[in-house]
Order: structure tokens, then sequence, then C-alpha cells
């Protein structure tokens, strides 16, 4: 029986072209996903172990603190190690005069333990030299020569505060620097940094030529062992690669976020790459019934048969899961390359782990065995002599289709139960489990309805007269291969679908959000004058409300200026002074309004009256509330004039409340020059997200203040849906695989049914239907299966993304429902496309074969 399935597909190869390619592509997703952990893994292996290239044993705590100093000293004195390093890192500002930057300082080590490699210029030989990273120098145009800070707010070229760049080194992979500059310095510097302090973070050792590793390693252990205790914990000595390895362990905390996340989605494209295998072996076997009735009719026996349909299925799975790994092997390596053309992926590594390439092939194959065995199961029951019938659904009468329902019902039931319970109880864990057990109880069900929709739908296109009717009824001619081929479908719309709804719901219910907390649309924080003659130059930004104004995209703007605080019973808060009329033109909150002998506070003010100690003393104003959370207490400018302006002593008296030293105090500066000013800003209503990210680069350009000090509702909106969309992005890629499969089983399904029917298709062109009307015939046939599939997908997909969405942010803000319209119709129509697409290939087949040849095969 093995010639025999051999032969079949080997004569019939294109009939498993689609069981190839579902099994293909899901394997190839389930192996990339193992092959993106081993990936990952190989290259923080590899940019993490550069760190140790030299050394042969590691010492560290093992609760991550510092090595004491005088391990280091003990370690030193061993037999057979010939150096040691004790690598310290401090961090801080590193100044040019012109531009500050995060730096972190590394301690220079002994040449046999020195990792940094020169490209230009010598290693720091003193305490007030340091070398710098070629890239971060570029971008700071520094060159070896020049003179940086540290954590000064003096300029670079300060007396005593100067540190000379003597070499630019080639830029570390090591995680731990990425974003910041590498500065290679003396242990005085980085020391200075640290309180004085020496902190080794690990101490390195290289051994002697001929030292014995395990003998040098045990001494070393009972050196560290002898090491007093204190609240470090423990010290453990390891080779470099142990070490390596467990920093790699540390920086993922122990588990494989990203992995597990991918499994999910390969999981979904495996289930649907099997809906399409388990449909298309249904067909095979239900097209071959005479040739296996002869079979049986020559002696051989069913499980002889049943092998021989597996044994097809196993060879279909072998070679397609083999090429699945390659195209994901192949996918890996380009994704590779490209990363390493760029910053941060440039120690990116290529690893296909073994167990992605076992996994891979062994799930693909059990995946094609599985799909395939109801399929011989029923190859096995047709009688010797019986001629086929196609497979009819499950009916309620028959015992199968009752447990079917009830399976159904019942996990439709308890699953929305568990999903609504997550959705009122904002419990995502309910939710998920809920959604699942739902959603499986509806794929149970399908064969009730599906046909149903389908046959429903169907009437529509009778009036395209003979092929639209022609259509309709043969779209449900075979109840189970439509509803298998529908149901595959309906599982990527439904999941792309969910997430375009669980983001709309999301993003309308953070915007709702932030237009209750934020009352203004941006606000500009003005340093005072007294802070800013600490900036680089000395200069204070540029910002009055005429320049802000004639800054495209802001539509108003209004000053504010702290004036005075509130009493000492009251909290001490600074209360600013604006002017009404200014004020109204910038406010977006309902009912906002400020007028003179009040104070406008944010709604976390529960008191109704304040005590403000102004300059004629203190007087107590009613409060009025404003529907916002980030709201300063405002008064007008002739309430702050009427209670004698800004206090002597205010600014003393807020920095005593705040804890400021004494030292830092500026003589003769008042509470505005110290807090400086704030400028609340209205944009214009049509400003999109790209638009309020220009205008706030052309703010910082025209004032010169810091994109900190820009920020308000109009930012955090933009922040919050790139987000939502770079997550909705991500997902809606991994699910088109899935979407993909199911769309191939369309394809498979016509593409079978046109084998399948060719007697028929061509007594109708005998009878006068025009090849034209047949192709039509075909594609209306498409249209109907992925359009109600879709449909359905739609439908289920809005109401599981809105209960999600309510079960993950219900409990920060009300989440209603929100339809992306545009997104959604998009889907179906590349689904309703993507359908008739896939009507092309076999209505050509169709319209190819002459009624005279149609006829004559049996």
């Amino acid at each position: 029986m093995l010639q025999v399935a051999l032969a079949q597909v080997r004569v019939h190869a294109r009939r498993f072209l689609a069981v190839g390619l579902a099994v293909m592509l899901g394997v190839a997703f389930l192996s990339a996903t193992l092959m993106v952990g081993g990936t990952t893994k190989a290259s923080l292996q590899e940019s993490i172990g550069a760190s140790y290239a030299g050394a042969d044993l590691v010492v560290t705590a093992q609760d991550g603190g510092s090595v004491p100093t005088g391990v280091a000293a003990d370690l030193a004195a061993l037999p057979g190690v010939d150096a040691v390093h004790g690598l310290e890192r401090a961090y801080g500002q590193l100044s040019t005069g012109s531009d500050d930057s995060l730096a972190v300082l590394t301690t220079t080590a002994p040449s046999r333990l020195e990792t940094a490699i020169m490209t230009a210029g010598s290693y720091p030989a003193e305490p007030g030299h340091v070398a710098l990273d070629e890239d971060s120098a570029a971008r700071l145009d520094v060159v070896p020569g020049d003179t940086v800070a540290l954590d000064a707010g003096a300029p670079a070229t300060s007396p005593g505060n100067a540190l000379t760049v003597t070499g630019l080194t080639v830029p570390s992979t090591d995680p731990a620097l990425a974003g910041a500059v590498q500065v290679l310095a003396s242990p005085t510097v980085v020391r200075e940094l640290n309180d004085g302090e020496t902190l080794y973070r690990n101490v390195q050792l290289a051994l002697t030529p001929g030292a014995d590793p395990a003998g040098v390693r045990a001494a070393a252990s009972s050196a560290v062992a002898a090491a007093p205790a204190d609240e470090r914990g423990p010290l453990v000595v390891r080779t470099a690669a142990e070490q390596t390895v467990a920093e790699v362990a540390e920086f993922s905390n122990g588990s494989d976020v990203l992995t597990g996340v991918l499994l999910a989605f390969a999981a979904v494209a495996v289930l649907v790459a099997g809906l399409v295998i388990s449909n298309t072996f249904s067909v095979l076997v239900a097209q071959r019934t005479r040739e296996l009735a002869l079979l049986r009719c020559i002696g051989a026996e069913r499980r002889q048969v049943r092998a021989s349909v597996l044994a097809e299925a196993a060879i279909v799975g072998a070679v397609s899961s083999v090429l699945g790994v390659l195209l994901a092997a192949g996918v890996m390596g380009a994704l590779v390359a490209l990363a390493r053309q760029t910053e941060y992926g440039s120690f990116a590594v290529l690893a296909v782990p073994v167990s992605a390439v076992v996994t891979g092939i062994t799930v693909g194959v059990l995946m094609t065995l599985l799909a395939a065995l109801v399929p011989a199961r029923a190859a096995t029951r047709v009688a010797p002599l019986a001629a086929l019938r196609p497979v009819e659904p499950p009916v309620l009468g028959s015992g199968r289709g009752r447990v079917r329902l009830v399976a159904g019902l019942v996990a439709v039931l308890v699953g929305g139960g568990l999903l609504l319970l997550g959705a009122v109880s904002v419990a995502l864990v309910p939710a998920v489990a809920g959604g699942a057990a739902s959603f499986l109880g509806v794929m149970l069900l399908a064969p009730f309805f599906v046909p149903r929709c389908v046959a429903a739908v169907g009437r529509i296109a009778r009036p395209l007269g003979v092929p639209g009717t022609l259509a309709s009824l043969n779209a449900v001619r075979n109840p189970a291969r439509t509803t298998a081929s529908s149901a595959a479908l309906m599982i990527g719309v439904t999941l792309v679908t969910m997430m375009m709804a669980g983001a709309q719901s999301s993003r309308t219910a953070l915007e709702r959000e932030l237009a209750e907390n934020y009352a203004v649309d941006l606000a500009v924080s003005v340093p005072g004058t007294a802070a800013a003659t600490d900036a680089p130059g000395g200069e204070p930004p540029r910002v009055d409300g005429p320049t802000l104004l004639e800054v495209d995209g802001v539509r108003t703007a209004v000053e504010l200026t702290p004036v005075m605080l509130t009493s000492t019973q009251d909290g001490g808060q600074v209360v600013y002074a604006v002017d009404p009329a200014e004020l109204a033109g910038v406010l977006r909150a309902e009912g906002a309004a400020l007028t003179d002998g009040v104070v406008l506070a944010p709604q976390t003010w529960t008191q109704t009256d304040v005590t403000l100690e102004g300059g004629d003393g203190p007087t107590t104003l009613p409060v009025a509330s404003v529907d916002a959370a980030y709201f300063q207490p405002l008064i007008t400018t002739d309430t702050a004039e009427r209670l004698g302006g800004t206090p002597d002593g205010a600014l003393s008296a807020y920095l005593d409340m705040t804890g400021d030293p004494a030292a830092d105090r500026v003589p003769g500066a008042t509470l505005e020059d110290h807090l400086g000013t704030t400028y609340w800003l209205k944009l214009d209503d049509a400003a999109d997200a790209e638009s309020v990210t220009d205008i706030q680069a052309r703010i910082v350009d025209a004032t010169g203040v810091s994109e900190y000090q820009v920020t308000g509702a109009a930012l955090e909106r933009v922040a919050y849906n790139q987000v939502i969309d770079v997550l909705l992005l991500i997902v809606t890629a991994l699910l088109a695989v899935a979407v993909l499969i199911a769309l191939i089983g369309v394809a498979n399904t016509l593409s079978l049914s046109v084998l399948e029917r060719r007697r028929e298709n061509s007594l109708l062109r005998a009878l006068g239907l025009t090849r034209g009307q047949l192709r039509g015939m075909l594609a209306v046939e498409a249209v109907l299966m992925a359009g109600v599939a879709a449909l359905l997908g739609a439908g289920l997909g809005i109401l599981y993304g809105w209960l999600g969405a309510q079960s993950a942010l219900g409990g920060l803000a009300p989440v209603s429902l929100a339809v992306p319209v545009g997104q959604i119709a998009a889907v179906l129509a590349v689904a309703v496309g993507a359908g008739l697409l896939a009507s092309v290939l076999p209505a050509r087949r169709a319209a190819r074969l002459s009624p005279v040849a149609g006829l004559a095969t049996d």
C-alpha cells in the first residue's frame, strides 16, 4: 500500500498542493517563532560575552550586589592568576558645553582583560583622561584632544572640571550600554561619580598560560567563601561562558515572553492549517471512492486502505514540513541580515536551534496525520461495491449531530458567561478563557448555521442570472465542505477584527480619559531665570505669547504666572495668576470659567475654600473645581493684585516645604524666578498625530525649550495612539499568515470542486452555458463562501474586541463599543477580493475543458 500512496502523491501532486502550502506556512511560522527565541539568546550571548572576551573566571555577587574590594586582592595572590580586574561602572551626564547626554562610565582594565578597542588616539592613562565611543563622539562632534565635563553645572571649560578626550573606541554591543555615551575612564573618575566608593560589579581573572582552570576555580571559590558576609549575598565563581549565560537569563528575567506571544499566533496558524488539510483530504477521499472500493474488491483490508491514506498524509506532511523549516530559516536569515545593518542590531546572530527543526517537522507531520485521520476512517467505512456519496453534515437527528450541538451550546454558554464576568469585573484571565471557550463552541456549531447563512446570502446572487443561481446552489451543495472552508477563514477574520475593534475601543476610552484629566492641549513649562543661568551658555529660553502664536498649528495661548502659596494648612500649593478672558480661549474642559475672587482648582481638591498667603496677608477664597486632574490652581490677575501680589519670603517658604538645600538658593530670587512660567496652548481642531508632533518640534525650535518641557493631552494622545497602532500592525501581520492559509483552503475547495464536477460542468456547457458564465458561477461561489465567513468573523470579532478591551482597561476608564468601520470594511473587501482571486485558476481550468472531453470522463 506504500507504493499506492507514493503513486497517488506522484500522479495527483496538484491536488496536494494546497495541503503542502498550508503545512509549509504553518510550520514556517512555528519554526520561525522558535528561531526568534534562539536568535535572541545567541545575539545576547554574543554581545554580553564580548565583555568577558579576555577573562577565564568571573566573580560576582549572587544577588547582583558589589564584590568587596578585598576579594580582588585575595584573588590576585592565588597561584595561576595572571591578571585581575574589578569592573566599576557609573552613570552621569556628559556635557560638551553645547550638548548634554547620558553617559555610562567603565573603568580601564589591564591589557589582558581590556575589551575596548581603540580606533583613534590612545587609552586613558591619567585620571583626567577619558575615551568615548566613536559613534557618540561623531554625534557630539568630539575629537581626541577636546574637553568634556561629567555631572558638572559649569561649562566643560571651567577650571578643575575638564576631562580630556584621548581616544575613540569601537561601540560596545552590551545591552546595558545601549542608548548612552560609552566612556572609558580611570577608576578615580568613576569613583567620584559613585560618591567616592569602590563598587566592583564583578571581578575578572585571567589565568597564566598552562594553569589548571579547575584548580584555580576551586581555589578562587575557597577564597571568596572566606570573605565577610553582608547584605550582598554569597559570591559566585563562574567561567566567562557561564557568566554570559547567567546574564542573558537575568536580562530576559528567566522567561521568553516574545516567544510565548508568537507561539500563540503560530498555534492559530497551525489550527487553521489543520482545518484546510482535513477538508482537502475529505474531498480527496470522496473523489476516490471507486478506486478505494476496487482495492477492497481485490483483497485490500480496511487497515491497509486506512494506512494508504495516512501514508499519503505523512509523505505530504514530511516534505512540506522540511520546506517550511527551510523557509523559516531563510526568512530569519534575511531579518538578521537587515538587523545587522542597523545601529542597535549590529550584534545580531542567526541561530537555528535543533528544537526549532525537530519541533517544526514533528508538529507538521502530526498535524497532517491528525487532520487526515477522520477522512482515512471514512475511507474504510465504504463498502467494497458502494458508490460514493458526498459526506453529509451532522444533523440534529443523528447521534453525532446531537453531541456536537450539546457540546457547542455548553461551550458558548459557559465561555460567554466567563467572558461577561471578566468584562464586568475587569479581569483579563477569565475573559481570555471565556473567549477561547465560547469561540470553540461557535466552531462546533458552525455546521448548523454556516450553510444556512451562505444559502441566505446566496439569494442576493440570483438576479445575476443562471451563473448566480447555480453558484448559490453549489455553495451549499456539500455543506460539510463549505463549513470547513468558511470556518478556517472565519477564525482569521475574527481575530483580525477583534484586534481592530479592541484597539479602536481602547483608543476611544483613553482619549475620553485624557479629555477628563487634561483641560488644555499643550503646556509649555519655561524655567525661571534663576534656573536658566545654569543652562549651557546661560541663555534662558525665548518664550512669550506672540512667539507661541506664530507657531503654525497653535490657535491660542495664555501665560500662567506663579504669584503666591496657599497656607500650610492647605498644603502650601503654588497658585498661578492668569487673565480670565485669555484662559477661556484655551480651556477644553466644559463648564470651566475663572472669575474674580475664586480659586479655580483641579478636581482632586476636596475643600470648598482655601487660604492664600498674599502680599497683604492671608485671605480665604472659595474654590471652584474644574473637571480635570492635571490642572494648576488659578486666580485672576485682578484678584492677585487685590491680595497684594507675591509676598516677601514666598520663595523661602516654598523651598523650605520642598526641602531645597539653603546652599542652592539664589540670593534675591523671587517665586517666579525660581519656578518660571507656564503657557497653556490650544491647537487647531484638525491637528492629527503627525501635526501634533510637528507642532512640538516647531515650539522647541522657536523658543529654545527642551522637548520634555512641552507636555499635554495632545502629546499623550499621540503616544497612546502610536503604541496602539504599532501593536495592531504587528498583530495583524502575524494573523495574516492564518488568513492566507484559510484563503488557500477556499481556493483548494473550489479547485477540488471543479475536479469533482467535471461531468456536470461539461453538461452545463453542452446545454448552452458559456465559458464566461461558468467562470462567473465559480467566482460567485467563491465570493459567497469568503464573504459569509468574513461577515460572521467581523461580527464575532467586534463583540470579542469590545469585551476584551473592557476586561483589560475597564479599571482605567469606561470602555464603550467603537467600531473602526473603515478598517473592517477593508478586511471584508480583502476577504472577498481574495476569494474572487482564488477562483481564477479553478475557473480557468474548468472553462478550458471542452464539453465532449468532460462528458467522456468517468
